[in-house]
């Protein structure tokens, strides 16, 4: 009996199509051998890139905060603990050419006479957690013992306030603001703490929780007068757009309560939304570029 499969290798050694094919497989082995060489020497460039982008884009561009406390309730949610709060798109870019404006809903470092009344966390004593939380806030996920506060700007340098006409406005250089943002919980008091008149310097502002009577600002923080006001200086950036959770999805408004708005059209309410999103484009374009460069080595 002849073997058919030794007898068909034989006659096939000598045959140019034969050893092409061969020779093309072999080609396509060696390719492959070196794309996957190849991909495993990328990664560690790659990541280092991401790195390096994530470092740049939140020391410059924008970061993203988690919101500790109520007190922004119902524009920013907000828990002490066990629950998740929103995640905060914050603008660091703005604040390099303009000024905050009343209004602007803004991230800043607590000054020395505030106190950390949203959370406390203890500092981790393991050097290795310290050191993975660091990074991780270069990255930008929140640190649970970052000092800073998310409250809406009201005042400005060179203007007055005081608390409150007979309607429980507050008053800016002897003017009602306007403010719709405002929120009173269930159960709670529907009226505002009062505090003195107060002339804001130059370089500070006067802030506010949207949750009225379940924020410690301006009014209570350092000795509720001058102590109480945040340094220019001290602002991270505006908080523009709530990336998650997904069902959060939305613009954080920046309604001016210094001017009354008369019949203002409806595609003005989307204004917020809009600078919000431009704002997170540049994050969002730069992380998709790196994704896709790394499934490009990865597949090709």
């Amino acid at each position: 009996m002849v073997d058919v499969a030794s007898s068909r290798g034989s006659s096939d050694e000598g045959d140019p199509e034969h050893e092409e094919k061969v020779e093309q497989w072999r080609a396509r082995a060696r390719k492959t051998a070196k794309r996957k060489g190849s991909f495993w020497k990328e990664l560690p460039i790659l990541i280092g890139v991401a790195v390096v982008l994530a470092v740049l884009i939140q020391s410059f561009l924008a970061k993203v905060y988690m919101i500790p406390s109520e007190s922004m309730e119902q524009t920013l949610h907000g828990c002490s603990g066990g629950c998740f709060g929103d995640r905060v798109l914050v603008d660091k870019l703005t604040y390099d050419f303009t000024e905050p404006e009343p209004g602007d809903v803004v991230v800043f470092h607590g000054p020395d006479s505030w106190i950390n009344q949203d959370f406390v966390a203890a500092e981790p004593t393991n050097p290795v957690v310290k050191a993975v939380q660091g990074l991780g806030s270069l990255m930008g996920f929140p640190s649970a013992n970052e000092e800073d506060f998310v409250k809406r700007v009201i005042a400005v340098g060179g203007q007055t306030v005081q608390c409150c006409d007979d309607r429980n406005r507050v008053l800016v250089d002897g003017k009602p603001l306007d403010e719709p943002y405002v929120y009173w919980a269930p159960g709670r008091s529907t009226v505002q703490e009062s505090f003195a008149e107060l002339k804001i310097p130059e370089g500070y502002l006067f802030v506010l929780g949207d949750n009225r009577n379940d924020s410690c600002d301006s009014r209570c923080q350092g000795d509720g007068r001058e102590g109480g006001l945040v340094p220019v200086d001290n602002v991270v950036g505006k908080a523009r757009v709530i990336v998650l959770p997904p069902s959060r999805w939305q613009g954080v408004g920046d309604h001016n309560p210094q001017v009354v708005a008369i019949g203002a059209p409806a595609w003005q309410d989307a204004l917020p939304a809009g600078a919000g999103l431009a704002a997170a484009w540049p994050v969002l374009l730069l992380g998709k570029r790196v994704r896709a460069r790394f499934r490009g080595s990865r597949l090709g």
